[in-house]
């Protein structure tokens, strides 16, 4: 399976061959559902907390007698049914981890790589340089590429330059080989890759 390798200006430098074990095949919906659920679901903190009647403060004293007031009865101020009062089944801090295998996590990541390669989002690039910290030069790179919504460009490492130039971009995301998840892939319109991340990609994917 053969892919074309641009330069940084949108110029076709090369091809080359990309391991079909990896990139070509089925896609497996259910494995991309898994995995984005996941991700979703260990974003969560989980923090979210309301107080019992037995833990709002106050309401340790019986409001009136029993009988002889004509009132309805009342053991205390803190009920759920007063204002001020406790809540029933109100949410308590709580896990929403969602554990994936390590097996399942390489199989939704190469699926979402099928993905963008077969709707022709997948770019191969020889190398990424930025000489300088500007926001100009990530934006004539995107440019030169004339792609729209979100793009995905991974590194196989990155320099000051590189986070720099990238970080007033809301639709750029920057991410390292080695860190990036189906998520990752699927949450953008378009994915760029240097040569030497792909290489440390293929070697994970292998693994």
């Amino acid at each position: 399976m053969n892919v074309k390798v641009y330069d940084i200006k949108g110029r076709e430098v090369e091809e080359m061959e990309l391991d079909k074990d990896i990139f070509s095949g089925e896609i497996n919906q259910a494995v991309l559902r898994e995995a984005v659920l996941a991700y979703q679901s260990n974003q969560r903190q989980g923090t979210a907390c309301t107080k019992t009647r037995g833990e709002v403060r106050g309401g340790g004293r019986k409001p009136w007698i029993q009988k002889g007031t004509g009132r309805a009865r009342a053991g205390s101020i803190r009920s759920p049914i007063w204002v001020g009062g406790g809540t029933v089944f109100g949410p308590k801090p709580r896990s929403f981890k969602y554990p994936l295998s390590r097996r399942i996590k390489r199989l939704a990541l190469r699926d979402a790589l099928r993905k963008k390669i077969n709707e022709g989002l997948f770019f191969v690039l020889n190398e990424f340089l930025i000489e300088e910290p500007k926001t100009k030069r990530m934006v004539e790179f995107l440019n030169n590429f004339s792609v729209e919504g979100k793009v995905l460009l991974i590194v196989d490492r990155w320099n000051d330059n590189m986070k720099k130039a990238s970080s007033n971009l809301k639709n750029l995301e920057l991410n390292l080989a080695h860190l990036v998840c189906a998520f990752d892939v699927l949450a953008c319109d378009s994915v760029f890759i240097t040569k030497q991340a792909l290489a440390k990609l293929e070697e994970r994917l292998k693994r």
